[in-house]
């Protein structure tokens, strides 16, 4: 079974948490999808007993090594003092799990707002034992038409029914889609090869090869942006330019905090539509756009569909580590160059930066079955 990596998301939306129904309502539209068998640490800032909500945090259960990893760490590093915490699950899947959490949260002096087990539209609190307010057959919550609900909609975010839908929502264009496509990327790599056979100049042919692929992105940026989309042609190239860091790097640097919601619709786009062999750094981007959006589910569904694909990709085990270690996106970002110090520190386009381009070109095509 795929394990959801944790991640600490952007500063949440404001969303006015008045009750417990309330934080209930609001949880499957911060991780993207009504969770099941699940443990999630809610960080709130400010003075208890209530607080900004600041970040969320999403396990699978059970816990599996090394368990809540740097959790405390991560709330350190972004001043959190106090916390929610909620078991999605039946009582002996959940208690485990929400024990060894509040150990934990309890012995780095965290304040412990409220821990609940929530299944088939009940909760339980972990804190209160009065049976007026948490009778032992557990207190129903209204779980789809809420007011937050309606608010974090408002707010753009959406609640998917649950992961496995989330995980769908990558997968390839079937059909005759897939077949349009396979003959799109078999018609440009094909030129791209003739060229390459007919070039006298290769030094030449990178420095043309890599201008063009800047150019192709910073044009992809825009069709999107305009909320158009790429033929697929255009993706097949795209997918080609993408091999070569140098490209690749230039869809990084333009990610800005502006920007979060047309990068992940293009690179969604492309990781659905591209070859296989052509996803992986296609994906990589979708998961830095999606972590910096606050999505580290999509983060982490992105970064296994490239590592699957190519497991020593090394843009997407970098983002693995970073969400693994619940790093904040703002770590790699303030790391990442402009183009312009990508251009100073990389140097002049050379043949080598082709290699990795060229390799795919020497696959063979897949054929319709």
């Amino acid at each position: 079974m795929t394990t959801d990596i944790p991640a600490p998301a952007n500063p949440q939306p404001h969303l006015l948490l008045g009750s417990t129904e309330d934080v209930l309502g609001a949880v499957p539209y911060l991780v993207g999808f009504h969770p099941a068998d699940s443990l999630i640490v809610i960080g709130l800032k400010g003075s208890p007993p209530r607080g900004r909500l600041h970040l969320t945090v999403r396990w699978d259960l059970p816990l599996v090594a090394p368990g809540l990893g740097q959790i405390i760490t991560l709330l350190r590093k972004e001043r959190i003092g106090q916390v929610i915490v909620i078991g999605y699950g039946p009582g002996p899947l959940v208690t485990p799990a929400m024990d060894a959490a509040l150990t934990l949260l309890r012995r780095g002096d965290v304040t412990i707002v409220d821990a609940l087990r929530a299944e088939n539209g009940r909760y339980w609190s972990f804190i209160c034992s009065r049976a007026d307010c948490c009778p032992a057959d557990g207190t129903p919550y209204e779980q789809e038409a809420t007011m937050i609900a309606a608010e974090a909609v408002a707010h753009g975010l959406v609640a998917l029914p649950d992961r496995e839908t989330l995980e769908h929502s990558l997968d390839s264009v079937g059909g005759s889609a897939r077949l349009a496509m396979r003959q799109a990327t078999a018609r440009v790599t094909e030129e791209l090869r003739g060229r390459l056979a007919g070039c006298t100049d290769l030094e030449g042919f990178a420095a043309e090869f890599v201008a063009d692929g800047v150019a192709r992105v910073r044009g992809a940026i825009a069709v999107y942006a305009r909320g158009g989309r790429l033929d697929d042609e255009q993706v097949a190239r795209l997918g080609l330019d993408l091999a070569v860091i140098r490209v690749r790097d230039e869809a990084w640097a333009l990610l800005t905090d502006d920007t979060h919601d047309v990068h992940r619709r293009l690179w969604q786009d492309l990781t659905r539509r591209l070859e296989p062999r052509f996803v992986p750094p296609a994906a990589s981007l979708l998961g830095v756009a999606a972590w910096c959006d606050g999505d580290s589910a999509l983060a982490g569904i992105a970064v296994i569909r490239a590592c699957e694909i190519a497991p020593g990709y090394s843009m997407a085990n970098l983002l693995r580590h970073a969400l693994h270690h619940l790093l904040p996106p703002h770590v790699l970002r303030a790391r990442m160059p402009s183009p312009e110090e990508l251009d100073e520190e990389m140097g002049s386009p050379r043949m080598a930066w082709l290699l990795p381009m060229i390799a795919l070109l020497e696959e063979p095509e897949a054929t319709e079955e």
